[in-house]
This record gives C-alpha cells, sequence and structure tokens, in this order.
C-alpha cells in the first residue's frame, strides 16, 4: 500500500483518481499493459518523469487539448491562442519549446518532421482515447522519432476492452463552447476479437474575436489476441476548420482595455470607419495516423514488440493580405509615378492560400527482456517523411497586370524529404538489493534535403526563397544513471545523459542573413530524492541542463505565427523540481509542486535588422542574460476533496515573469500570474446505467486578467543625424476571464 500511494503522489493521478479498482484488471488484456515498456521510465528508472492515469485524465477532459491537461504536472506552461485552450495551443517544459519536445502515440513517432512541432488541433479530443501517459523531463530514456531535447511525452492508446459498453458526454459552456463524444465497443468476439471507437465534436467561438474552432475527430480500433499474441490495428484523425488568431492583440490596443481584439483577417474599413474582416480567413487541415501492431511474447521473460504506422496530413490556411506587391506573387508587376517623379510598383490586396501535403510512415520495435536482476530493452525504428509546400493566389482585387488574372495562380512550390533511423539499447541491473545500475545508449541518423520555392520573398535576389538544403546528422546519444533504495521510505538516484538535435525547416528557412542554423547538444545531469510514508509523499530533483549551439526563441515570430529561433554558442538551464502530497483526511489531499530555475545564455549578442540603413543589421551586446520564455518560477497546488458521490478539485497555477526575447528588457516581458480553476462533480448511481456523472468546471475562477506568451519584432530606423532610433512591434497572447464549462458523462 506504501508503495501504490508514493508512485501516485508522486504522479499526477495521485491528485485526481486513487489505483484502479482490482475489479477493472480482468478487463483488459494482460499484454495491452507491456505494449510500450520499451520507451517508457519504470520505479527504478533515474529520470524525472511523471504519470498520468485514465482516471486523472477523464477527470480534467473538458475538451481542452492536451496541453492543458499536462499543466499539474512539474515545469509545464501552457499557451493558447484563442484564449480558451481549445484551437491552436502549445506548451512549453522547463522553458523548452514544444518543438523539441519528444511526442509518440504507443511508442510510434508523433511530432512533424519538419516542424519538429504537434499541432494538438489536428487531434481534437485524443485525451478522451488514452489510457495513459507519462512525461518524462529532461532528455529522459531513449525513445523514437525526434530528439529528445529537454522532455518526451509518451502517450498509450486505450486498451481493448473485454466487455461492451457505451458512453456519451456532452458539454457546453462559455463562448458557445460545445463538446459531444460518442464511445462504443463490443466487447470480446469469438473469444479472440475486439473493437471499439470513438466520434468527437468540439465547437467554440474563443475568446479572442472571430477565433472560432469546428473541430471533427474519430478514433477505432480492432484487437485480435491469442494466448501470447496481441494484433492492434489503430486508426485516428481530425479536421479542423479554425479562424486565425496567431497574430496576438498589439499593446497598445491591450493597454486600452481591449482584450479580445484579433488584427487577423483585416480588409480595411468601409464607408462609415467600421472595420472588415475576411470571412475565411480560416486553417483547414485533415491529418489521418494509421498503426498496426503486434507484440509476441516468445517467453515469460522475452516479449516481441512490432509496429508499422503511417499518417497522411492535407489542408491548407487561406488568408487576406493588404498592399501585396505583384512581383512577390510571381505577377506581372505594375508601376506607377511616385511623389518624387520615379516610379514605383503597385500594391494591391489579394487572397492567398498555403497548401500542405504530406506523408510520414514507417515502423519501430523493440525486443524486451525481464528475469532476476535484469531488465533490457532492444529497440528502434525507421522514417520516411515526404511534404509538399505550395501557394496559390486565388483572388486580387482591381487586379491591374498585363495579362488576365487566373485563379488559383501557383506561386511557389517545394518539397521536403526525410529519411529517420534509430536504434537504442538500455538496459536495468539491479547489482545489490538497494541498488540499480541505469545505462542506455543510442544512435540516431537523419537524412533531411528541401527543393524548391520557399513562400518567402527575398528582398536581396529580388524573387522567392530558393531552397536547396542537403543535410545529414549523425547523433549519438548515450545515458547512464543509479538508483539507491536507501530504505523503505526513502530513495536517491542520479543519472548524466547527452542529446543531439537537428534543425528543423523553419530554422532554415527563416534563418537571419549569412546566418545557417547548426544541430545541438544537450549534456544533461539530474540528482532526484524521493521520501514516502502511508500519509505523506515528498520529492526532490535537481537538474543542470548545459546546452552548445541551443537554438533558443528569440521573440519573433514569421508571418504566421511561428515562433522563430536562432543558434547561441553557450547557453545552460537549472533549477529544482519539488513535489508533495499529503493526505489530509480520508476524504482531502492536497498536492503541489514547486520548480525554481535559472536559464541563461552567456556572451549573448542580438542582431537586429537596420531598415534603409548601409548595414543590414546592428549587433547589440548583452552578455549573460536570461532565455525567452523561461520563468523562473512555477508552481502548482492541488486540493481534492472526494465524500460519497460528491468530488472536487481546485487547481491553482503560478507562472513568473518571463521575456518575450533574450535582452532581459522588462518592457519586453510577461507579467507573473496566478490562475484558479474549480472543477466539482457528482456521480449519479441509476438503474441500467453503468453511472452518470455531471461535472462543472470554471476556469479563471478570481477572473485575473493575464497572458502567457508573445512575441516582438525589433528593429533600428537610420536617422538624420547618422544614428539609429529602435522600434519593437509587441503583440501578446490574453487569456479569458472566468469561463464556465459543464458537462455529463454517461456510461452504459
Amino acid at each position: 500500500m506504501k508503495k501504490v500511494f508514493f508512485l501516485c503522489l508522486m504522479s499526477v493521478e495521485a491528485t485526481l483518481a486513487v489505483a484502479q479498482n482490482a475489479d477493472d484488471v480482468h478487463k483488459d488484456v494482460p499484454l495491452q499493459e507491456v505494449e510500450i515498456v520499451a520507451t517508457r521510465a519504470t520505479d527504478k528508472t533515474p529520470v524525472a518523469y511523471s504519470n498520468m492515469n485514465k482516471q486523472a485524465i477523464e477527470a480534467e477532459n473538458f475538451g481542452q487539448d492536451i496541453p492543458y491537461l499536462l499543466l499539474l504536472t512539474p515545469s509545464v506552461i501552457a499557451n493558447s491562442d484563442a484564449g480558451t485552450g481549445i484551437g491552436y495551443t502549445n506548451f512549453r517544459i522547463r522553458g523548452t519549446d514544444a518543438n523539441r519536445i519528444n511526442i509518440t502515440t504507443n511508442g510510434i513517432p508523433l511530432n512533424d518532421s519538419e516542424s519538429h512541432g504537434v499541432f494538438w488541433v489536428n487531434m481534437p479530443d485524443f485525451a478522451s482515447s488514452l489510457q495513459d501517459l507519462q512525461v518524462q523531463r529532461g532528455v529522459g530514456t531513449s525513445t523514437n522519432g525526434a530528439g529528445a531535447f529537454g522532455a518526451s511525452i509518451n502517450m498509450k492508446t486505450e486498451n481493448v476492452p473485454l466487455k461492451s459498453y457505451g458512453e456519451l458526454d456532452g458539454g457546453y459552456g462559455s463562448f458557445n463552447t460545445a463538446k459531444a463524444t460518442f464511445k462504443l465497443g463490443t466487447g470480446i468476439l469469438n473469444d479472440h476479437w475486439a473493437f471499439d471507437g470513438r466520434l468527437s465534436s468540439i465547437t467554440s467561438d474563443g475568446f479572442i474575436d472571430r477565433a472560432s474552432v469546428d473541430l471533427k475527430s474519430y478514433f477505432a480500433q480492432g484487437a485480435y489476441f491469442n494466448g501470447n499474441t496481441l494484433m492492434k490495428f489503430i486508426t485516428f484523425g481530425g479536421k479542423e476548420k479554425t479562424y486565425h488568431a496567431w497574430d496576438g492583440v498589439p499593446e497598445d490596443i491591450l493597454a486600452e482595455g481591449n482584450r479580445t481584439y484579433n488584427p487577423s483577417g483585416y480588409m480595411g474599413d468601409d464607408a462609415d470607419g467600421n472595420p472588415l474582416y475576411y470571412k475565411n480567413q480560416t486553417d483547414n487541415y485533415n491529418q489521418t495516423h494509421y498503426q498496426l501492431s503486434l507484440l509476441q511474447r516468445l517467453n515469460p521473460n522475452l516479449n516481441l514488440n512490432i509496429a508499422l504506422h503511417y499518417t497522411k496530413g492535407l489542408g491548407y490556411y487561406e488568408e487576406y493580405k493588404t498592399g501585396q506587391r505583384y512581383s512577390e506573387y510571381a505577377l506581372i508587376p505594375t508601376c506607377q509615378p511616385d511623389e518624387d517623379g520615379s516610379s514605383k510598383e503597385v500594391e494591391k490586396d489579394l487572397v492567398r492560400q498555403k497548401h500542405l501535403d504530406n506523408d510520414f510512415g514507417g515502423g519501430i520495435f523493440s525486443l524486451d527482456y525481464k528475469k532476476e536482476e535484469w531488465e533490457v530493452s532492444l529497440g528502434g525504428g525507421a522514417n520516411y517523411y515526404y511534404g509538399r509546400h505550395f501557394g496559390y493566389v486565388t483572388w486580387v482585387k482591381d487586379y491591374a497586370g498585363d495579362a488576365t488574372f487566373q485563379p488559383n495562380h501557383e506561386y511557389y512550390r517545394s518539397t521536403g524529404k526525410k529519411s529517420d533511423a534509430n536504434i537504442f539499447l538500455k538496459a536495468n541491473y539491479q547489482l545489490t538489493p538497494a541498488v540499480s545500475l541505469y545505462g542506455d545508449l543510442q544512435y540516431r541518423l537523419i537524412a533531411y534535403k528541401i527543393d524548391g520555392k520557399s513562400d518567402i520573398w527575398d528582398w536581396l535576389n529580388n524573387a522567392m526563397q530558393q531552397l536547396n538544403v542537403d543535410k545529414q546528422f549523425n547523433f549519438f546519444n548515450p545515458k547512464a544513471g543509479a538508483f539507491y533504495q536507501i530504505n523503505a521510505k526513502n530513495t536517491l538516484y542520479g543519472s548524466v545523459a547527452v542529446a543531439n538535435r537537428e534543425p528543423n525547416r523553419n530554422n532554415y528557412t527563416n534563418a537571419a542573413i549569412n546566418e545557417t542554423p547548426t544541430a545541438e547538444r544537450l549534456l544533461d545531469y539530474e540528482l532526484g530524492y524521493k521520501f514516502n510514508s502511508p500519509t505523506f509523499a515528498a520529492g526532490i530533483n535537481a537538474y543542470y541542463m548545459t546546452y552548445k549551439n541551443q537554438l533558443v526563441l528569440n521573440g519573433k515570430v514569421n508571418e504566421i505565427g511561428e515562433p522563430l529561433t536562432s543558434n547561441v554558442p553557450d547557453s545552460y538551464r537549472m533549477g529544482v523540481e519539488l513535489v508533495a502530497g499529503v493526505r489530509i483526511t480520508d476524504c482531502l489531499k492536497w498536492d503541489a509542486n514547486l520548480t525554481l530555475s535559472s536559464n541563461k545564455i552567456k556572451d549573448y549578442t542580438d542582431f537586429v535588422l537596420v531598415d534603409d540603413g548601409d548595414a543590414p543589421q546592428k549587433e547589440d551586446y548583452y552578455g549573460t542574460t536570461d532565455i525567452a520564455y523561461s520563468p523562473n518560477v512555477i508552481a502548482n497546488s492541488l486540493f481534492t476533496f472526494k465524500h460519497k458521490a460528491f468530488h472536487a478539485g481546485l487547481h491553482s497555477n503560478y507562472v513568473g515573469k518571463q521575456f518575450l526575447d533574450n535582452t532581459n528588457r522588462n518592457d519586453r516581458s510577461i507579467n507573473a500570474y496566478f490562475v484558479n480553476n474549480l472543477r466539482l462533480g457528482y456521480d449519479f448511481k441509476l438503474h441500467g446505467l453503468k453511472s452518470l456523472t455531471a461535472n462543472l468546471l470554471i476556469n479563471n475562477l478570481f477572473n485575473e486578467k493575464y497572458e502567457t506568451s508573445g512575441w516582438v519584432w525589433a528593429a533600428y530606423y537610420s536617422n538624420d543625424k547618422g544614428g539609429f532610433d529602435p522600434y519593437a512591434d509587441k503583440n501578446y497572447f490574453p487569456q479569458a476571464g472566468t469561463h464556465v464549462m459543464a458537462n455529463i458523462v454517461v456510461k452504459f
């Protein structure tokens, strides 16, 4: 009992639910519990990690994206473009952005091969199909896919139940937010087969003006099991239509008290001076995943896991652009006289679409051995990505070219091809009854090629940016550590790990003038201590992460709101993560975590663009500075209460001050914020139903006015005195005030 209580408190599930009842164990195929053991940390793995089980996920699942479910785990902050946690969302762990966090489902890579990110808007309501997830902070253990350069998240989809079931989940809340989920399972058929699935719909107007979403998704799986064999076919996908809200709110408008302003889609003013906005300023994307896996128990000590996967992505975003030059879209330019008698190119409004059509497939494997003192996993995978990027001009206002404008005029096209393979061997050896040793070796090979014309206009060459990237990377990522069971209540662990990561597509296409991004390297030291007793558990994890050529966020974004980065030679992140849990009474528990950190760049020089100057950029030296978007303090508190059929939870989240760029300027920062969310629920027992639960979530209980992210675009303008005048364009992402979501979950 002590061990179970400790493990729960040290992970998120303790804050929300108790361990599964023994009655539930026999419902699952036993082999399903070892499907992804190769990439998971276990009790004696010397890394910092948190688990979130099915009950915890269900308790928090009101339709918000997975980044918001992770907020209870240490060192996590989340952001929502629409301000509600639905639609475009992202997160950071230990200050590391999501593009450098490895994410897998059932051990299969989920990160986009080119951007390295995961777009949760393409996977709406995926939490409703999760069995559990694990967050490993730091380098963690070897995994498949993108390099784990700050954390890794391993998600496991639901086990196939052996008994038939049905579930309806309907909810409605502020901003016309509506969620509907239907799940159905056949139970066991003919002693060997089982099937289940889910259909979901989420719609919302969003807190930010016009930040509407229309999200549809599905999940389906079928399983065959026969003694020592388990075969699964899983498919899931999403279709989204989301109005753009990725520009944020300009600083001056936010200062006036307008927290919902959205500049996206602005078309100009009507005759009465009222602003007009383009109705179809939307992102439209379909993504479908297929997974076929085989788990074979070769003998009582040896399991083989093999999986094939394929993902199809297809979609575009459409936007209205004002004052555009024809030449930037491969249209015949038209010129007119300027005030000084010279000739200048005519600028017109237009509508453009930017398309993605990509294919991603491959396979993974693991051979897992466990006997007496040894736990050994040999695993790896190989994947191939082929992405097509192309864009159309669909309409031009008062086109004045020399030829008739043809709709769907293509103005750029490029392809990205990426091969990624890795193999790892990890082992845990029980040296003595109290001491175990851990070793983990991974080799990763990447080949990446981009050809064609980019969507970015090259002002130096007066043409669309020509892409010609052909890179190969060979990475060796060793890890080692030890675990010491001091006594029944106290444990100690330590580890050191190396990680390497290649630049992503934006690092190449959005690099500054004469800048070529390079691979980054991380050396991660972790040291942890845990204490456990029947009524109290606590732990502390200290980390020191030192980087070579870290690609840090520089506070800038491209024209669709994607954050930009640049290499810095030397930097580090160091801190302590504290967790604690206490069972105050049989009904009341309190769990908390606190991260205190220091995140620094050594000898930082900022390269700022100069407009109309003889030099293209100006260098500003700042010395040692804080890394952008890396708060020094992150804290969470959760009180949970359960008495008979009533249950409640109060989650409090504090995030310290963050800088928008790496200059340490207070006028380029995000204020600290403290937000409280209250969850209430009641379980009804009705004849003919397994359960009926009514839930109410009150987000931002005390109506805190806060922003979670933002960006800054800095430049210098040459003045008449031969000097430079600084300029900074700053936008922020305000989050919604007090808002509610209620739902009813019926299980039968």
